[in-house]
């Protein structure tokens, strides 16, 4: 079944964090020690895209070493057997940079949330449509938050999550206007994959998280006042 209503939902713990970190390595096994010092700063949702070499054969390993303590899903993801093999190998979710209506259909079918990426209004909507869990606004740093209103307007419940180039404050800025979590990669990771300090790592997650918290905390009180 696909639409409206097979839609699923992101992972609890990913909706409560709204904040998915995006970890691309240059192979998967330099991805432990920092995923480590990403879950330790409190980081509760994490990215692994298919761009790191090996990363789909490490991902049940990953999986079991956080379980119950961060959700893991897999992105990058272009092509349906992607899917399937991402979901047989425990992925809590799916994200894909782009849109198409068959791919998130196929996604819907296994019962994996799934986060499309798309930038118009257009291939949003055909993705939200589709059965996606929420939609991901790639790439962000083309428009400003404000966009998560323009698109509401004709997709009054449409769940909006932000990607590329995405830092502290503008974190705090597209949840302030309203996205269900923000998707970040660079900005936090700065140079943990080349040899960059993991404390200064977990400094930066923690700002995110506490950064992510309070700006979803203040969106529920802009929510609350205009009702």
């Amino acid at each position: 079944m696909t639409g409206e209503n097979a839609r699923g939902a992101l992972p609890a713990r990913t909706a409560a964090a709204r904040l998915l970190v995006v970890v691309r390595a240059r192979r998967a096994e330099e991805c432990p020690p920092v995923v480590d010092a990403l879950v330790d700063a409190g980081i509760r949702s994490i990215e692994l895209t298919l761009t790191t070499p090996g990363i789909m054969t490490a991902l049940p390993d990953l999986i079991a070493r956080y379980d119950g303590v961060a959700d893991l899903g897999v992105g990058t993801i272009t092509a349906c057997d992607e899917v399937d093999a991402a979901v047989a190998a425990g992925a809590r979710y799916l994200v894909t940079p782009i849109s198409d209506a068959a791919l998130v259909e196929h996604a819907v079918a296994t019962g994996v949330p799934v986060v499309p990426g798309g930038l118009t209004p257009t291939e949003l909507h055909g993705s939200w449509r589709a059965g996606a869990a929420a939609v991901k606004v790639f790439p962000a740093g083309q428009v400003t938050p404000g966009y998560v209103a323009d698109l509401r307007g004709p997709f009054p419940d449409i769940q909006v999550v932000p990607s590329g180039g995405i830092d502290l404050e503008g974190a705090r800025a597209w949840l302030r206007a309203g996205a269900a979590a923000v998707s970040v990669g660079g900005p936090l990771l700065g140079d943990a994959f080349r040899g960059g300090d993991l404390d200064a790592l977990r400094g930066r997650a923690a700002a995110f998280a506490a950064a992510c918290v309070r700006g979803a905390e203040h969106a529920a009180d802009r929510d609350r006042e205009g009702s």
